[in-house]
């Protein structure tokens, strides 16, 4: 048997990931999937026996791989506000440039296909972020409010920067990009 190739999974990666953004989750199928990515359907099931060995795999791969991203660049030693901010322009950096990995990780995420060893792939992933967090409530830093709130209202800044940074509303300028991150930091912080 042929070993599997690195570039024919990074095809069938890449052609999920946009057939998702086009026909979402739920319309996907292995036959468009593969004529997606330039394979014959036979050739898909060698890597994947089905469309839910499929997605669940390209999810623990994209969310891996999203995880690595955001904690790019993060010193322990600055100070709280500045690894959050170098967090913050992760996210959105990543939200911008994978796109259409983005789009599939959140429509699984809202499948019936996301289970709770899914959610522990997740809190393992982002555990040091979470832990960052827990860290600059128990300071004052941060709002005692709940830690996935604080989570959430964080990613969220990033999700709706990054639509009006694809609109045209903001341009991604320094100056655009401090303001966003500031409004971020202002709803978060003590």
């Amino acid at each position: 048997m042929k070993p599997k190739d690195d570039e024919k999974f990074k095809a069938i990666a890449d052609a999920t990931f946009a057939l998702v953004g086009q026909t979402g989750l739920s319309g996907l199928t292995m036959a468009a999937i593969a004529r997606q990515a330039g394979l014959a359907t036979g050739t898909l099931y060698v890597y994947f026996k089905s469309k839910e060995e499929l997605v669940n795999a390209l999810y623990a791969q994209a969310k891996t791989a999203t995880a690595a991203r955001v904690m790019q660049g993060d010193n322990p030693g600055a100070p709280f506000r500045s690894r959050f901010q170098n967090m913050w322009r992760n996210l959105l950096k990543n939200r911008l440039t994978h796109s259409a990995e983005v789009v599939f990780q959140e429509q699984y995420y809202n499948s019936p296909w996301f289970s709770e060893a899914n959610r522990d792939l997740s809190a393992r992933l982002f555990k040091d972020w979470i832990d960052l967090i827990e860290k600059a409530r128990a300071q004052q830093i941060l709002k005692d409010v709940p830690t996935m709130l604080l989570a959430s209202s964080f990613m969220g800044s990033v999700r709706e920067t990054a639509g009006l940074l694809r609109s045209g509303v903001l341009t991604d300028s320094e100056a655009h990009l401090a303001q966003a991150f500031g409004v971020c930091w202002d709803g978060i912080k003590a």
